[in-house]
Protein backbone atom coordinates (compact mmCIF):
# COMPACT_ATOMS: atom_id res chain seq x y z
CA UNK A 1 0.00 0.00 0.00
CA UNK A 2 1.31 3.44 -0.91
CA UNK A 3 1.87 5.88 1.91
CA UNK A 4 -0.39 8.91 2.19
CA UNK A 5 0.41 11.54 4.78
CA UNK A 6 -2.81 11.92 6.76
CA UNK A 7 -2.23 15.50 7.86
CA UNK A 8 -1.07 16.93 4.55
CA UNK A 9 0.93 20.16 4.45
CA UNK A 10 -1.63 22.87 5.14
CA UNK A 11 -0.23 25.91 6.95
CA UNK A 12 -1.97 24.82 10.16
CA UNK A 13 0.02 21.57 10.02
CA UNK A 14 3.32 23.32 9.32
CA UNK A 15 2.60 25.75 12.17
CA UNK A 16 2.29 22.76 14.47
CA UNK A 17 5.54 21.27 13.19
CA UNK A 18 7.46 24.54 13.59
CA UNK A 19 6.82 24.41 17.35
CA UNK A 20 8.93 21.27 17.65
CA UNK A 21 12.49 21.47 18.93
CA UNK A 22 15.10 18.93 19.94
CA UNK A 23 14.37 19.83 23.58
CA UNK A 24 10.61 19.26 23.46
CA UNK A 25 10.54 16.47 20.88
CA UNK A 26 13.87 14.57 20.93
CA UNK A 27 15.23 14.87 24.47
CA UNK A 28 15.59 11.08 24.70
CA UNK A 29 18.06 11.17 21.78
CA UNK A 30 20.30 14.05 22.86
CA UNK A 31 22.67 12.02 25.11
CA UNK A 32 23.66 9.95 22.06
CA UNK A 33 24.77 12.90 19.91
CA UNK A 34 28.42 13.96 19.64
CA UNK A 35 29.75 17.19 18.07
CA UNK A 36 31.35 15.34 15.14
CA UNK A 37 28.42 13.09 14.25
CA UNK A 38 26.81 12.67 10.85
CA UNK A 39 23.04 12.77 11.39
CA UNK A 40 20.09 11.99 9.13
CA UNK A 41 16.74 13.45 10.19
CA UNK A 42 14.03 11.55 8.30
CA UNK A 43 10.69 13.31 7.79
CA UNK A 44 12.23 16.59 8.85
CA UNK A 45 9.29 18.83 7.87
CA UNK A 46 10.18 22.53 8.26
CA UNK A 47 13.46 21.57 9.91
CA UNK A 48 13.20 22.98 13.44
CA UNK A 49 14.42 19.77 15.09
CA UNK A 50 17.02 19.28 12.36
CA UNK A 51 18.55 22.70 12.96
CA UNK A 52 18.82 21.97 16.67
CA UNK A 53 20.59 18.71 15.88
CA UNK A 54 22.96 20.60 13.57
CA UNK A 55 23.87 22.95 16.42
CA UNK A 56 24.64 19.98 18.65
CA UNK A 57 26.70 18.27 15.93
CA UNK A 58 28.59 21.49 15.27
CA UNK A 59 31.66 19.76 13.80
CA UNK A 60 29.64 17.13 11.93
CA UNK A 61 27.11 17.17 9.14
CA UNK A 62 23.35 16.90 9.23
CA UNK A 63 20.88 16.02 6.48
CA UNK A 64 17.15 16.68 6.72
CA UNK A 65 15.03 14.51 4.43
CA UNK A 66 11.34 14.91 3.60
CA UNK A 67 9.04 13.80 0.80
CA UNK A 68 7.39 17.23 0.53
CA UNK A 69 9.22 19.78 -1.61
CA UNK A 70 7.47 22.65 0.17
CA UNK A 71 8.72 21.49 3.55
CA UNK A 72 12.27 21.18 2.20
CA UNK A 73 12.12 24.71 0.79
CA UNK A 74 10.89 26.09 4.12
CA UNK A 75 13.60 24.21 6.02
CA UNK A 76 16.33 25.43 3.66
CA UNK A 77 15.16 29.01 4.08
CA UNK A 78 15.19 28.59 7.89
CA UNK A 79 18.76 27.27 7.75
CA UNK A 80 19.85 30.23 5.63
CA UNK A 81 18.23 32.70 8.05
CA UNK A 82 19.95 31.00 11.00
CA UNK A 83 23.31 30.89 9.25
CA UNK A 84 23.60 27.14 9.85
CA UNK A 85 26.18 25.80 7.41
CA UNK A 86 26.56 22.15 8.44
CA UNK A 87 23.06 21.14 7.35
CA UNK A 88 21.37 20.47 4.03
CA UNK A 89 17.79 19.53 3.19
CA UNK A 90 16.79 17.09 0.47
CA UNK A 91 13.66 15.45 -0.91
CA UNK A 92 13.52 11.70 -0.54
CA UNK A 93 11.65 8.61 0.60
CA UNK A 94 12.34 6.81 3.87
CA UNK A 95 11.45 3.54 2.14
CA UNK A 96 14.36 4.01 -0.32
CA UNK A 97 16.91 6.31 1.29
CA UNK A 98 19.28 7.83 -1.31
CA UNK A 99 22.41 7.15 0.74
CA UNK A 100 25.08 4.48 0.89
CA UNK A 101 25.18 1.85 3.59
CA UNK A 102 26.67 3.01 6.90
CA UNK A 103 26.58 6.73 6.02
CA UNK A 104 25.40 8.19 9.35
CA UNK A 105 26.12 7.93 13.05
CA UNK A 106 22.53 8.83 13.99
CA UNK A 107 19.35 8.26 11.99
CA UNK A 108 16.31 9.92 13.53
CA UNK A 109 12.58 10.01 12.74
CA UNK A 110 10.04 12.04 14.68
CA UNK A 111 6.32 11.33 14.09
CA UNK A 112 7.11 9.46 10.87
CA UNK A 113 6.57 5.73 11.41
CA UNK A 114 2.93 6.21 12.40
CA UNK A 115 2.17 7.41 8.87
CA UNK A 116 3.75 4.47 7.01
CA UNK A 117 2.12 1.33 5.67
CA UNK A 118 5.26 -0.66 6.51
CA UNK A 119 7.12 0.93 9.45
CA UNK A 120 9.30 -2.17 9.94
CA UNK A 121 10.66 -1.85 6.40
CA UNK A 122 11.37 1.83 7.07
CA UNK A 123 13.31 0.95 10.21
CA UNK A 124 15.32 -1.61 8.25
CA UNK A 125 16.18 1.06 5.69
CA UNK A 126 17.17 3.47 8.45
CA UNK A 127 19.31 0.69 9.93
CA UNK A 128 21.00 0.15 6.55
CA UNK A 129 22.33 3.70 6.37
CA UNK A 130 23.44 3.74 10.02
CA UNK A 131 27.06 3.00 10.81
CA UNK A 132 28.04 0.09 13.07
CA UNK A 133 27.84 1.38 16.63
CA UNK A 134 25.51 4.19 15.62
CA UNK A 135 21.89 4.62 16.67
CA UNK A 136 18.52 4.67 14.98
CA UNK A 137 15.95 6.65 16.97
CA UNK A 138 12.20 7.05 16.54
CA UNK A 139 9.45 8.81 18.46
CA UNK A 140 5.74 8.58 17.69
CA UNK A 141 2.46 9.56 19.31
CA UNK A 142 -0.39 7.32 20.43
CA UNK A 143 -3.81 8.80 19.65
CA UNK A 144 -5.75 6.24 21.67
CA UNK A 145 -3.70 7.18 24.74
CA UNK A 146 -4.25 10.93 24.44
CA UNK A 147 -6.27 12.40 27.30
CA UNK A 148 -7.87 15.74 28.05
CA UNK A 149 -10.15 17.70 30.32
CA UNK A 150 -12.84 18.81 30.49
CA UNK A 151 -14.68 15.99 28.73
CA UNK A 152 -16.38 16.86 25.45
CA UNK A 153 -18.01 14.27 23.17
CA UNK A 154 -17.05 16.39 20.17
CA UNK A 155 -13.37 15.87 20.99
CA UNK A 156 -14.03 12.16 21.36
CA UNK A 157 -15.42 12.36 17.83
CA UNK A 158 -12.31 14.30 16.70
CA UNK A 159 -10.12 11.41 17.79
CA UNK A 160 -12.43 8.87 16.17
CA UNK A 161 -12.39 10.72 12.85
CA UNK A 162 -8.62 11.14 12.89
CA UNK A 163 -7.97 7.48 13.72
CA UNK A 164 -10.38 6.27 11.05
CA UNK A 165 -8.79 8.44 8.35
CA UNK A 166 -5.29 7.32 9.38
CA UNK A 167 -6.32 3.66 9.29
CA UNK A 168 -7.92 4.18 5.87
CA UNK A 169 -4.50 5.44 4.74
CA UNK A 170 -2.83 2.25 5.97
CA UNK A 171 -1.20 4.13 8.84
CA UNK A 172 -1.04 3.31 12.56
CA UNK A 173 -2.32 6.19 14.71
CA UNK A 174 -1.39 4.35 17.92
CA UNK A 175 2.21 3.81 16.86
CA UNK A 176 3.80 4.61 20.22
CA UNK A 177 2.87 1.27 21.75
CA UNK A 178 4.23 -0.62 18.74
CA UNK A 179 7.68 0.96 18.39
CA UNK A 180 9.47 -1.62 20.53
CA UNK A 181 7.96 -4.51 18.60
CA UNK A 182 8.67 -2.84 15.27
CA UNK A 183 12.32 -2.31 16.26
CA UNK A 184 12.67 -5.98 17.21
CA UNK A 185 11.02 -7.04 13.94
CA UNK A 186 13.48 -4.81 12.03
CA UNK A 187 16.34 -6.85 13.46
CA UNK A 188 17.88 -4.51 16.03
CA UNK A 189 19.79 -6.39 18.70
CA UNK A 190 19.66 -3.63 21.31
CA UNK A 191 16.64 -1.39 21.83
CA UNK A 192 16.24 1.17 24.62
CA UNK A 193 12.53 2.02 24.96
CA UNK A 194 11.09 5.03 26.74
CA UNK A 195 8.08 7.33 26.74
CA UNK A 196 7.57 11.08 26.76
CA UNK A 197 4.67 13.50 26.81
CA UNK A 198 3.58 16.87 25.58
CA UNK A 199 1.27 18.65 27.99
CA UNK A 200 -0.81 21.66 26.93
CA UNK A 201 -2.45 23.43 29.86
CA UNK A 202 -1.25 27.03 30.10
CA UNK A 203 -3.33 29.65 28.25
CA UNK A 204 -0.57 30.10 25.69
CA UNK A 205 -0.11 26.37 25.10
CA UNK A 206 -3.85 25.75 24.91
CA UNK A 207 -4.24 28.52 22.37
CA UNK A 208 -1.48 27.16 20.17
CA UNK A 209 -2.49 23.48 20.31
CA UNK A 210 -6.25 23.95 20.16
CA UNK A 211 -6.19 26.66 17.51
CA UNK A 212 -4.00 24.64 15.16
CA UNK A 213 -6.29 21.63 15.54
CA UNK A 214 -9.41 23.74 15.01
CA UNK A 215 -7.98 24.77 11.65
CA UNK A 216 -6.64 21.33 10.77
CA UNK A 217 -9.98 19.59 11.30
CA UNK A 218 -11.69 22.00 8.89
CA UNK A 219 -9.03 23.04 6.39
CA UNK A 220 -6.26 20.44 6.04
CA UNK A 221 -6.00 17.25 3.99
CA UNK A 222 -7.40 15.44 7.02
CA UNK A 223 -10.69 17.31 6.58
CA UNK A 224 -10.79 16.64 2.85
CA UNK A 225 -10.25 12.93 3.40
CA UNK A 226 -12.87 12.74 6.16
CA UNK A 227 -15.49 14.30 3.90
CA UNK A 228 -14.52 12.37 0.78
CA UNK A 229 -14.68 9.01 2.56
CA UNK A 230 -17.97 9.82 4.27
CA UNK A 231 -16.55 9.72 7.79
CA UNK A 232 -17.84 13.23 8.56
CA UNK A 233 -19.51 16.13 6.81
CA UNK A 234 -18.55 19.79 6.85
CA UNK A 235 -21.09 20.65 9.53
CA UNK A 236 -19.71 18.04 11.90
CA UNK A 237 -16.13 19.15 11.27
CA UNK A 238 -17.16 22.73 12.05
CA UNK A 239 -18.70 21.50 15.30
CA UNK A 240 -15.47 19.70 16.21
CA UNK A 241 -13.50 22.87 15.45
CA UNK A 242 -15.86 24.77 17.76
CA UNK A 243 -15.12 22.20 20.48
CA UNK A 244 -11.41 22.90 20.14
CA UNK A 245 -12.02 26.64 20.47
CA UNK A 246 -14.16 26.05 23.56
CA UNK A 247 -11.38 23.94 25.05
CA UNK A 248 -8.87 26.73 24.38
CA UNK A 249 -11.05 29.23 26.26
CA UNK A 250 -11.59 26.98 29.29
CA UNK A 251 -9.12 27.84 32.11
CA UNK A 252 -9.33 24.18 33.21
CA UNK A 253 -8.38 22.90 29.76
CA UNK A 254 -5.64 20.25 29.83
CA UNK A 255 -4.34 17.94 27.09
CA UNK A 256 -1.67 15.22 27.20
CA UNK A 257 -0.03 13.58 24.18
CA UNK A 258 1.76 10.31 24.96
CA UNK A 259 4.75 9.28 22.85
CA UNK A 260 6.74 6.08 22.54
CA UNK A 261 10.47 6.36 21.95
CA UNK A 262 13.16 3.87 20.91
CA UNK A 263 16.92 4.13 20.52
CA UNK A 264 18.17 1.14 18.53
CA UNK A 265 21.51 -0.45 17.76
CA UNK A 266 22.17 -3.42 15.51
Amino acid sequence: MATRYTHGHHESVLASHRWRTAANSAAYLLPYIAPDHAILDVGCGPGTITLDLARLASRGRVVGLDSAAGAIAAASEAAARAGTTNVRFECGDVMALPYDDASFDVVHAHQVLQHLADPVAALREMRRVCRPGGVVAARDADYAAMSWAPADPRLDRWRQVYRRVALENGAQPDAARHLLGWAHAAGFGEVVPSAGVWCFATPEDRDWWGSTWARRIEESDLAEQAVRTGLADRAELADIAAAWRSWVADPDGWFCVVHGEVVCRS
